[in-house]
């Protein structure tokens, strides 16, 4: 593998990474890759699992959020006939696990941190901490969002899936996509490279190779608009702007323009199913 760019982790600890490419697969690695991952998720800052509002960000991050949370089971709700039982892996605080109780599936969610799952719990929603509570079902959609990056033994975690999904089921994951305009704009500012929680960093034709030998195959592919704005704004404050906003909006308009022709958004989402 080559050395593809080195960064920092700007939300937590400060400390040095590198990320290399591997050629193969066409995506990043990240290296090292801590044992010791959980600590790098203790900050307030890490609002996956909070429901913060504290500050600017916070507050548009979580408009943003109930935006897209109607958009997402719209996705799901599109590729199927009848509603039957999802499984959310990453479920984080619990909100697209009640959105898509709404829409009348039956729902599991897997958080493994503590805060998140009981933020979940006071909404009504009971959520496992990991994946061996459901090892011996089967689901008809499992949806990973913006989770895929962060977990470790990735050809073990992706069999894992795969042998939890109905023959007819569906797979639906959103992934940063390291190939976009704001990824190759703030380089190692980047703020969707999020290291060392994002242990790889994936472009379209990882997805396809990944999940290839599982007899999985990427069916659709759609783009996450709001990403480009929301990863922009943060990338802006990594890097010291004074005018993050105004250029987070301007970077973020033409990354979404430029993705109308490359295809290549800020995060995409794809939507997977078995092989005949």
């Amino acid at each position: 593998m080559k050395l593809f760019l080195k960064t920092k982790d700007f939300s937590v600890s400060g400390e040095q990474f590198e990320l290399f490419w591997d050629e193969t697969l066409d995506m990043l690695v990240t290296k090292p890759q801590p044992k010791n991952l959980e600590s790098y998720y203790e900050s307030e800052d890490y609002i996956s699992h909070t429901d913060s509002k504290s500050s600017f960000t916070d507050r548009l991050y979580q408009l943003v959020k109930l935006k897209n949370l109607r958009n997402k089971i719209q996705i799901v709700d599109n590729q199927i006939n009848e509603r039957k039982n999802l499984l959310d892996l990453g479920a984080g605080t619990g909100d697209f696990l009640i959105t898509a109780q709404d829409f009348g599936f039956q729902v599991t969610g897997v958080e493994p941190n503590d805060k998140a799952r009981k933020l979940a719990q006071e909404k009504g929603i009971g959520l496992l901490p990991n994946l061996q509570g459901v090892s011996e079902q089967k689901f008809q959609a499992i949806t990973l969002w913006h989770v895929l990056e962060h977990l470790p033994n990735l050809d073990e975690q992706i069999t894992t899936l795969v042998n939890l999904l109905e023959e007819d089921g569906i797979l639906v994951l959103a992934v940063p996509n390291y190939k976009s305009y704001d990824a190759k704009y703030y380089k190692s500012h980047w703020a969707a490279f999020d290291v060392p929680r994002h242990l790889w960093h994936f472009s379209k034709t990882s997805i396809a190779k990944l999940f290839s030998p599982h007899q999985m195959e990427v069916v659709q592919i759609k783009p996450m608009w709001f990403d480009a704005f929301y990863v922009s704004l943060l990338s802006e404050k990594y890097k010291g702007s004074k005018l993050y906003l105004v250029k987070a909006f301007f970077i973020g308009l033409w990354s979404n323009l430029s993705a109308l022709f490359t295809k290549e958004h800020s995060s995409l989402i794809y939507i997977l199913k078995k092989t005949k």
